[in-house]
């Protein structure tokens, strides 16, 4: 069997079916020379006699994941991805896409330009995520799906960017056919019944859209049901007109408005929020100095110290990665108790279709309950979860030092606590490390490693690839009160609480910061997780006058039993329904506070002004995180606060907004805040560095990769 290659492009003849297959690994992206080679080996498909059908299928464990990200933001060179699949579809001898695995983006765009699907059973991903980096799918994916498979399916997955699985493409028609077994044996028989029947091409752009059974205002109630969007205010609506276009204009032209909608979405600053994001989250993962040399630790069983809430939410992302765990209490109630939780939620699951009976059962059988420490002694990995104690904390890691096998990793979720301490507590510091899960632990996608002054390299890099093993985004920090995002969530928090002295209301501060672009206000997500963590944190640790005086009204409200949601009430009230209710009585006391802190009343607060003092108390705070090498890159403290902290993607994250801003304005307006209410609005010296030489967050990032 003779083979023709074309760069990563080969083709390869089986009878009267030429099989071209792309291989540029990993995951088949759609560089330039990908699809030079696809125009290559059609046009040499085509030229051949002898082929009278074209099977197009993938190398490895993807069909294309779609475009190669390395040419983000550059100029492309060669035929773009618009045309490739144009040139397949207007190919005379059918072309049968054999989809093997992974297909997205520009890799899903292509089998809708081929004029057959065959899709492997196993294929779990297909579909068109463009929406959650800002823009749309731009070469012809929003003119081609609702062709296929209908104009409100088609709607679904381009404004949800959510991938569908082989059964699905089967159920909507998207797939011909369904293959168990070897996909291009399938799609070759395939191709050889068209031949048989002499079948010519099917293309895609010729189907029409019956509009007949459409409402009317079918496309005005999607663009009103988008909402508070993940994606941001532009690309999910533009998203809507194109598919709309789609049903009022033949395929050209709806294409050129595609092609229109897609320029637009790509010039906003959503959109380079959301790039930005992507490969923010990427780069996260990369550890200065810890290169592939480093072997990370085999890690084949979990023991969890701890059955609450965090111990049980921890011990589930675990279950769940099919990763053996045995979970410890020092009671038979609260071990009881955890071990109903997590039976209920994988119950839960089962019944949501999230997994299957016999998933769940085999998460099940993979849990120990145990009263004995001594359980934990051949555990790969431990992970206390108990109360945010120091004195607990350096007892329990004494025992698990003389219990635990050599090598084991031993870490703590401490969210605030000294990682280093804690590993004095022990005769293996380099062993010892921090790993800060954010509840609920089993949902939640930050994990924040924290890096102790004696941790190994290899410990680090186990705990890193760990992270992705169970669907986590691990950030690295070094240590100090709080980490990244509680020392930062220290000042946001702090800031609030000046203003709610100052006059404004909880739900005015709630109202102006959800507008911008936050999940759940500060307030709100403090009555959520339970006032009483930060008052417990106040209580134990040593903080300054000035904070203790802003926190006071808050911690007059934990003294009197207000922790928020669990309780009933906190800065709000709360029915069976769990809806916040504003609190007058919460405003008083604000008050009356302010009158005897001599703080002079106004009449509300801006919401540019909220979102500003806020912002730039993150902003600033961040700014010394970088200073003191605490956070490897202002890019990783975005991540901290895209995946743990609820600030929307398509707002970048606090750095990105800085650096949007420019650090010379963020310099002048922390300045004027800190002339006006002291030294907690001090500015950073590395924002003063910065700001001085016209430098940016992200300019000191690519210095730091290249140093």
């Amino acid at each position: 069997m003779s083979i023709e290659t074309f760069g990563p492009v080969s083709s390869t003849r089986q009878g009267q079916v030429a099989v071209i297959r792309i291989d540029n690994p990993p995951v088949n992206a759609l560089s330039e020379p990908v699809r030079s080679g696809l125009v290559a080996a059609f046009a040499h498909a085509n030229a051949d006699a002898a082929v009278k059908a074209i099977v197009l299928t993938g190398a490895g464990r993807a069909f294309s994941a779609g475009a190669d990200i390395t040419e983000f933001g550059k100029g492309r060179s060669g035929p773009m991805l618009f045309d490739v699949i144009n040139a397949i579809e207007a190919s005379p001898k059918p072309v049968v896409a054999a989809v093997n695995g992974l297909s997205l983006g520009g890799g899903f765009e292509i089998p809708l330009g081929c004029h057959f699907r065959v899709i492997a059973n196993s294929v779990k991903q297909l579909g068109l995520p463009e929406v959650k980096i800002g823009v749309l799918p731009g070469a012809g994916g929003t003119q081609r799906l609702p062709r296929v498979i209908g104009v409100e399916p088609a709607l679904d997955m381009i404004t949800s960017g959510a991938p569908i699985d082989a059964a699905k493409a089967l159920a909507l028609n998207l797939a011909d056919a369904a293959i168990d077994g070897d996909v291009v044996v399938g799609a070759v028989a395939f191709a050889n019944e068209l031949i048989t029947k002499g079948a010519g091409p099917r293309r895609t752009s010729e189907l029409t859209i019956d509009t007949s059974k459409l409402a009317p205002d079918l496309f005005d109630k999607r663009r009103a049901a988008l909402g508070r969007h993940p994606s941001g205010p532009v690309a999910p609506r533009a998203c809507v007109d194109a598919v709309e276009a789609a049903t009022k204009l033949n395929f050209a032209d709806g294409s050129k408005r595609e092609v229109e909608l897609f320029m637009e979405c790509l010039a906003t600053p959503y959109a380079k929020a959301l790039q930005y994001a992507f490969f923010a989250e990427r780069q996260a993962g990369s550890i200065p100095g810890i290169g592939p040399d480093v072997k990370t630790r085999d890690i084949k069983s979990v023991g969890v110290l701890g059955a609450g809430t965090m111990g049980t939410g921890i011990t589930l992302a675990f279950l769940q990665a099919g990763i053996p765990v045995t979970i410890v209490e020092m009671k038979q109630e609260p071990l009881d108790k955890g071990v109903a939780r997590i039976r209920e939620t994988i119950e839960a699951n089962v019944k949501r279709g999230r997994m299957t009976a016999e998933q769940g059962a085999m998460i099940a059988k993979s849990l120990t309950p145990s009263l004995d420490l001594n359980s934990l002694a051949t555990a790969d990995l431990v992970i206390e979860a108990v109360f945010e104690s120091m004195a607990i904390k350096k007892e329990v890691f004494g025992k698990l030092d003389a219990i635990c096998k050599p090598g084991a990793i031993l870490a703590s979720n401490t969210s605030t606590l000294d990682v280093d301490e804690i590993a004095a507590s022990t005769k293996r510091p380099q062993d010892v490390l921090g790993l800060h899960f954010f509840s609920p632990a089993n949902i939640m996608r930050l994990l924040e490693i924290v890096r102790g002054k004696a941790t190994a390299s290899d410990a680090l890099a186990t705990a890193m690839a760990l992270s992705k093993r169970i669907n986590k985004v691990g950030v690295v920090s070094g240590v100090c009160f709080g980490f990244i995002g509680n020392r930062m969530l220290e000042s946001y928090g702090e800031e609030v609480q000046a203003m709610l002295l100052e006059g404004v209301t909880p739900a005015e501060v709630d109202k102006a910061l959800e507008s911008w672009g936050w999940a759940m206000g500060p307030l709100a997500v403090m009555d959520l997780a339970g006032i009483d963590v930060g008052w417990r944190i106040r209580k134990e640790h040593a903080i300054s006058d000035e904070r203790r005086r802003l926190y006071r009204v808050t911690d007059a409200i934990a003294d009197s039993g207000r922790f928020g949601q669990k309780t009933g009430a906190g800065y709000y009230t709360y029915g069976s329904d769990r809806k916040r209710v504003e609190d007058p009585g919460v405003t008083a006391m604000f008050r009356a506070e302010a009158a005897k802190q001599g703080i002079e009343p106004r009449n509300g607060i801006p919401t540019e002004e909220i979102i500003e003092r806020t912002l730039l108390r993150l902003v600033n705070t961040g700014a010394e995180l970088l200073d003191e090498g605490i956070a490897l890159r202002s890019s990783d403290i975005d991540t901290v606060y895209l995946n743990g902290y609820g600030f929307l993607a398509w707002r970048g994250g606090p750095m990105w907004q800085a650096d949007a801003m420019g650090l010379a304005k963020v310099s002048e307006r922390i300045k004027f805040y800190e002339k006006k209410y002291g030294e907690r609005w001090k500015v950073a010296p590395l924002i003063e560095r910065l700001a001085k030489d016209g430098g940016t967050f992200s300019a000191l990032d690519k210095a730091k990769a290249k140093a």
